[in-house]
């Protein structure tokens, strides 16, 4: 199930996790990763919105079914979520994000401490540093940087099997989610992930119960480039998970519930 809003005059699409969205429960909003859509926190989203959960999963402005065109910074995307909550009226707020989306959502909640309840990090990293190779890939609409990013972001899980949803090959899912992405929207959001300094000092304004979620076997957030982050925010709690790439949200998604729901009711 799918609900539009307008935000700074245009339509933005978003997930309820297949159910209708009530602003009166508790709000969580899920921010996906650099080229990607909604699509990714599928089976996360669904948990939540059936145990009590206002959830939105928006497509981020020009990606999937939000209109563009892409923001070009980490602090104007938290700034763009917080918008997107406003509009939602959306009191309650719980925000968790991949990859990209976990320096979105941390930044959202340096920006309103007062405002964001909980917060979850996945596949998180104080510094997220893009290889030039990569980064001229993405801007040429190389389909190498496709290739480069899901291979370095999938574990043994994701890699060779293994899923408990018979059929499920979450490597070959995202090689799709990455092609069917509107031009420039991955070289975009790789730039602002490469240009972004500003974690630490935002996770040292957080003040809500803060749970980073890591992946034994990341090799593109190693559990090592989260330690700045633990450091900036000593009430955080952090939970690894065995065997585990980065893509965790779609290797490990029930691994990656049972995380969550450590400091998500």
């Amino acid at each position: 199930m799918a609900i539009q809003f307008k935000v700074a005059g245009r339509k933005v699409e978003a997930s309820t996790g297949g159910y209708e969205f009530d602003p009166a429960k508790p709000g969580l909003i899920l921010i996906h990763g650099a080229g990607m859509d909604h699509s990714v926190w599928s089976t996360i989203a669904r948990y939540f919105a059936n145990h009590g959960r206002a959830v939105l999963v928006p497509d981020l402005p020009g990606h999937g079914g939000s209109e563009g065109p892409p923001l070009p910074s980490i602090p104007a995307m938290a700034d763009w979520v917080l918008a997107l909550a406003d509009e939602a009226r959306l009191t309650q707020l719980a925000l968790a994000g991949h990859s990209m989306g976990a320096l979105i959502a941390l930044e959202a909640a340096g920006k309103a401490p007062d405002r964001v309840a909980t917060l979850v990090l996945l596949g998180a990293a104080a510094r997220m540093p893009v290889h030039p190779d990569l980064l001229a890939a993405a801007r040429a609409g190389d389909h190498r940087a496709i290739d480069m990013i899901v291979s370095w972001a999938h574990g043994p899980v994701g890699s060779i099997g293994g899923q408990r949803a018979p059929g499920l090959w979450t490597l070959g899912g995202g090689v799709r989610v990455l092609e069917r992405g509107p031009k420039g929207a991955l070289a975009n959001d790789l730039a602002a992930c490469d240009a972004y300094q500003g974690a630490a000092v935002a996770a040292a304004k957080v003040r809500c119960p803060t749970l980073l979620v890591l992946g034994s076997d990341d090799r593109m957030t190693p559990i090592k480039a989260a330690i700045p982050l633990k450091e900036a925010m000593p009430q955080a709690k952090q939970i690894v998970l065995p065997e585990t790439g980065h893509m965790m949200i779609t290797e490990r998604a029930n691994e990656t519930i049972a995380a969550m729901r450590t400091v998500i009711g």
